[in-house]
């Protein structure tokens, strides 16, 4: 049984994490802005008020946990680069820091042609910030050398909704996992599985993987 602190825990991932973590029996911590507003998350879950880019929350939370798991959302393009900086800056002040599993971007992915869904033409403009922003924190993690573990996980660049939890998935590096007919499709409550699975069984330290069916 793993320690997890779960900022962002009242969001739309961050909620299934929380939930298929405790499921299985971890000891959870929701880290949320609004403690009063999660009201839905499982009874049992310790539910505080933290923020994922103050030092000083991050101290609080970080001695007694396992992995501390990234999945805020919603705010400026800067918010995600922000938490992965004071991560792994605060984090490196500890003798045995916790693991970071930061829930990243799907257009931060490689296409065929080697670019970044991101960079494509008619990306959407209205998702643009976001992924930007995404993309910073995972630049921020890999050129990191405070010798803090991190994983960045990213979703599907496209079809990734929530749905059903069927409890299978297969992952990939920096390019999307695609089916036969070359789509690549995820629903949130699976992305929530493949999560806990690497808080249970980590297999891709200091990396970033994708996931899809």
């Amino acid at each position: 049984m793993s320690s997890i602190v779960v900022f962002g825990a009242g969001g739309t991932a961050g909620s299934r994490v929380t939930a298929e973590a405790f499921r299985r029996g971890h000891r959870v911590t929701a880290a949320v802005r609004r403690p009063e507003a999660t009201s839905y998350l499982p009874a049992g879950v310790r539910v505080v008020t933290g923020d994922v880019t103050s030092a000083r929350s991050v101290r609080e939370l970080a001695p007694e946990a396992d992995v501390l798991v990234v999945a805020v959302g919603g705010g400026e393009r800067t918010l995600w680069a922000d938490a992965a900086r004071t991560l792994t800056t605060t984090l490196a002040e500890l003798p045995d820091p916790p693991r970071i599993i930061h829930l990243g971007g799907g257009a931060t992915l490689l296409a065929p042609d080697g670019t970044r869904f991101l960079d494509a033409p008619d990306f959407p403009e209205r998702y643009r910030d976001p992924a930007l922003g995404q993309a910073d924190a995972l630049d921020c993690y890999r050129s990191s050398a405070d010798g803090v573990p991190w994983t960045y996980v990213s979703p599907p660049p496209l079809e990734f909704h929530p749905g059903e939890r069927t409890g299978r998935y297969r992952t990939g590096g920096d390019h999307p996992v695609t089916d036969a007919q070359g789509r690549s499709v995820l629903s949130y409550e699976d992305l929530a599985v493949a999560v806990v699975d690497e808080i249970e069984n980590p297999r891709h330290l200091n990396t970033r993987f994708t996931v899809a069916y």
